[in-house]
């Protein structure tokens, strides 16, 4: 009964009972602690490992910096910076680790280390943190504050959330939904192996945030150097000069054009002969700048080593290019876009150039002929049967050349009346002519000119002709279509047509269009 006396059996049973539940917690406590050190133990080799790394990271940002300040020198201070800041934070909390280890006497001894005496007293006083417990608090936010402003921004969050402290208010939500502050949350009342393992893995996290800004700072200008951004291309063939209806063969190569691509000296020779840095040839990013002259006409070869610095190493890069000289041309090459003659009233393309000078060296005359751009021209042909065009052009030794050539100037060709697009004969219902558009067309010439009618004539068998203006059947006409029969030819003559954009050209007279009536 629960209200009853206990017997002295069950008293002792009861005692039993809870010296069992006692020493099973003291043992599940003693492999607690245990875990704690083996895990510090393992945070503490960790660290070490990371640490050297960390050591050839910066060592490498370092040699960079002294082959190529302009890239590297700001990364390599900025590493030097976060290096300076990990290392005074780690010391502090290594001296922090040496004061809460003082007192014990074999420091792998786990299973005794389950007071929480020393940080209880070194970081609280009350309801209050004591100055020991302030400065663990200044030491971890200066730390994420200082680093976070000067690391790459892709790993910015990564570093306030390994050292972040609470929400705004430095306070932490427990299980049961309360708050409390970050420092008493993790280290008040906890075992003194606990605390330890902590304190090593806050060493972890600088040295980790350490690795993650070195890695960044060198991958980010690693991936700068490689961006397309940096590139250039050229044209590289099998050879310099190809015959015509050869099939070519070269590719488009790209090659770096940053101050890394710079050799730091080229050791070459053209055709046997030793060019001097200066007066042939001139270092620049991305390779060698030629100034030899090109001699005379046939195959001419480069060859040598460049040399680059990389690493702190000297890398050779072997040379061996050829390339042609051709004889200067002495004629000019003239030809129409599209047909051997000019038309009168069009605005004929024509492309004008002489082989081996650049097109805006290069003039042409003729009445009616205009530059557009490059070698591209117009010819608006005037009166006459025939135009004469001279092109000339200054060679690169100052020499002049000229040459003529004559085009024949032919009209525009007989336009054909149209029914609804259809010219000769054709044959429509009576309601399909009523609302057809006479039009006017140039068949099979080459330009596509836009041609408009303003009037014609239209004949119904029977009935007196009717002259219409605009391109559609009036009232009058309509009225005169009515009256046709089945089979009737209707005839629409004497179009009269322009073009648009030139309406004072005259064109010839428009042939007649013969429309049968199919009801």
């Amino acid at each position: 009964m629960a209200g009853g006396k206990q017997s002295p059996r069950q008293k002792m049973v009861n005692l039993m009972y809870l010296i069992f539940i006692a020493m099973l917690a003291l043992n599940m406590s003693k492999e607690v602690l245990a875990a704690f050190g083996i895990m510090n133990e393992k945070l503490e080799a960790s660290n070490t490992k990371t640490i050297e790394n960390n050591e050839a990271y910066l060592a490498n940002l370092e040699t960079k910096a002294s082959e190529d300040a302009a890239k590297y020198d700001k990364l390599y201070k900025d590493a030097q910076k976060i290096k300076a800041l990990s290392k005074d934070y780690y010391d502090y909390l290594s001296t922090l680790k040496e004061e809460l280890m003082s007192k014990t006497e074999d420091a792998r001894d786990y299973a005794v280390m389950d007071k929480s005496d020393f940080l209880d007293q070194k970081f609280f006083q009350g309801d209050n943190l004591a100055e020991g417990g302030k400065e663990f608090m200044k030491r971890i936010n200066d730390y994420r504050t200082q680093v976070a402003a000067i690391v790459p921004q892709g790993i910015k969050a990564s570093v306030e959330a390994r050292f972040e402290t609470g929400d705004a208010n430095g306070k932490v939500e427990k299980r049961d939904g309360t708050k409390q502050d970050w420092i008493n949350y993790h280290y008040e009342g906890f075992p003194q192996v606990a605390s330890l393992a902590k304190l090593t893995a806050l060493q972890a996290d600088i040295q980790a945030t350490e690795e993650s800004a070195l890695k960044a700072m060198l991958e980010g200008e690693l991936s700068n150097q490689v961006s397309l951004k940096n590139f250039a291309t050229s044209l590289l063939g099998s050879k310099s000069a190809y015959y015509a209806g050869e099939k070519y063969d070269g590719k488009i190569v790209i090659s770096k054009t940053d101050k890394s691509s710079k050799p730091v000296k080229a050791d070459l020779t053209l055709d046997g002969r030793k060019l001097s840095e200066g007066t042939d040839y001139r270092l620049e990013e991305g390779g060698v700048k030629m100034l030899i002259g090109t001699g005379s006409p046939g195959d001419h070869l480069v060859k040598g080593m460049l040399y680059f610095q990389q690493d702190g190493e000297e890398i050779e890069v072997p040379v061996e290019n050829s390339f042609a000289v051709i004889s200067k041309p002495n004629s000019a090459l003239i030809a129409a876009d599209k047909m051997n003659v000019v038309y009168r009233g069009v605005a004929n393309p024509m492309s004008i150039s002489i082989p081996g000078i650049p097109n805006n060296k290069v003039s042409a005359s003729a009445p009616g002929l205009r530059k557009v751009n490059g070698s591209k021209y117009i010819m608006n042909p005037g009166k006459g049967r025939t135009v004469k065009i001279v092109a000339s052009g200054v060679l690169p030794d100052g020499q002049r050349i000229s040459t003529p050539a004559e085009f024949r100037i032919k009209d525009i060709p007989r336009p054909s009346g149209s029914v609804s697009k259809q010219t000769g004969s054709v044959k429509v219902p009576r309601k399909n002519l009523e609302i057809a558009t006479i039009g006017a067309a140039l068949e099979d010439f080459d330009f596509d000119l836009n041609l408009k009618v303003s009037g014609f004539k239209i004949k119904v068998p029977g009935q007196p002709t009717v002259a219409v203006s605009g391109s559609r059947l009036d009232s009058r006409a309509k009225s005169a279509l009515k009256r046709a029969k089945r089979g009737d030819a209707v005839q629409i003559f004497d179009i009269n047509a322009y073009i648009t954009n030139n309406k004072s050209y005259k064109l010839k007279k428009v042939s007649p269009v013969v429309v049968e009536l199919t009801n």
